[in-house]
């Protein structure tokens, strides 16, 4: 048995050892910006302004302290924040900081290096599209079939939405309509559909499916995600399917689609779940290896939006898909279909 004052000792250790980690400005602000996203070393570095010798180690201090963790996404490393445990001395100082943190502005430069590698990051995807626009339905069918989710997003949405989605009166925004087979049942249930793409390849299979449906209620957009948010009305409802995973930043993702949405709107979220198929990063040009359950509600919560329904399908060739949908300022349901 452990003598009183051995776990006294202990428990002071593990405090030393995190308040070291927190007590350093460069550390903090390596935290900041891993708050909008997963990072790897060199990207760190970047926008650090820093030698990859000097960020390693900080990145190590982190580690030692449970403030960071790694996880590969295909042949890449990323560091990402801890989310604080639950059984730990330093629990209620780790979450204190984090959300101290998320309230304090980026550095101004930081922060402009920072978008410099969204950026970049964006602007590959974008390259992808255009070069697989043709062949990139065979390749996603693979591993999520449309028909495998579509209905589900619908009854979640409906259920968010309420009588927005099924008046007819409502308005909502498509991040990513692909090649456009969600539109149809988004025009039965809104007045307005506004579909955003960053890609023209991709937006013109959208037009073909907006013209064959004959879809008058459906405006199509070409611009980048969450950057365009600023120049789109506010719409009842947000919906991505099988999106986030291509996004540079879907914790930014999340918070340009809260702030998009109409009071009390709701967000409906449909992606993978995480994954360790790494053919998904050439053939489709994910960025993400899914998501595990816990992102979506830490980087939902941080945009203020609270989850109401998650549904969880069958795995289909390793694959799973999970359906979430949340709502702005609302209480806390989480029901499991």
């Amino acid at each position: 048995m452990t003598a009183p004052a051995e776990a006294t000792q202990s428990g002071l250790d593990d405090l030393t050892v995190f308040l070291k980690a927190a007590g350093d400005g460069l550390r903090l602000e390596v935290l900041q910006v891993l708050g909008q996203n997963s990072f790897g070393v060199l990207e760190l570095c970047e926008i650090m302004a820093m030698k990859q010798s000097g960020m390693s180690h900080h990145l190590k201090v982190l580690a030692q302290a449970g403030l960071v963790e790694k996880r590969r996404e295909g042949n890449s490393i990323f560091y990402r924040r801890r989310l604080p445990p639950a059984d730990t001395r330093t629990s209620a100082l780790h979450g204190a900081l984090f959300e101290q943190l998320d309230q304090t502005p980026l550095e101004t430069v930081t922060a402009r290096r920072l978008q410099g590698v969204q950026a970049q990051r964006a602007a590959q995807s974008r390259a992808f599209f255009v070069r697989h626009a043709d062949d990139l339905a065979r390749h996603q069918d693979l591993i999520a079939e449309h028909e495998q989710y579509a209905e589900q997003a619908c009854e979640l949405l409906d259920r968010a939405a309420g009588s927005r989605a099924t008046s007819g009166n409502g308005s909502v925004l498509e991040i990513g309509p692909g090649d456009g087979r969600f539109l149809a049942p988004l025009a039965q249930r809104f007045k307005q559909v506004l579909a955003l793409d960053h890609a023209e390849a991709m937006l013109e299979r959208a037009r073909r499916e907006v013209a064959e449906q004959g879809l008058d209620n459906v405006r199509l957009v070409l611009g980048e995600w969450p950057e365009a948010g600023t120049t789109l009305p506010a719409v009842d409802a947000v919906v991505m399917n099988m999106v986030l995973h291509h996004l540079a930043s879907p914790a930014a993702a999340l918070q340009a689609a809260a702030r998009q949405l109409t009071p009390d709107g709701v967000v409906v979220v449909t992606d993978l779940c995480r994954h360790n198929q790494k053919w998904a990063v050439e053939a489709c040009g994910d960025f993400w290896l899914g998501f595990d359950e816990a992102d979506l509600v830490s980087w939902a919560g941080r945009a203020g939006l609270v989850l109401r329904d998650s549904l969880f399908l069958a795995l289909r060739n390793g694959f799973q898909v999970q359906v979430r949908s949340f709502q702005r300022g609302g209480t806390e349901i989480d029901k499991r279909l």
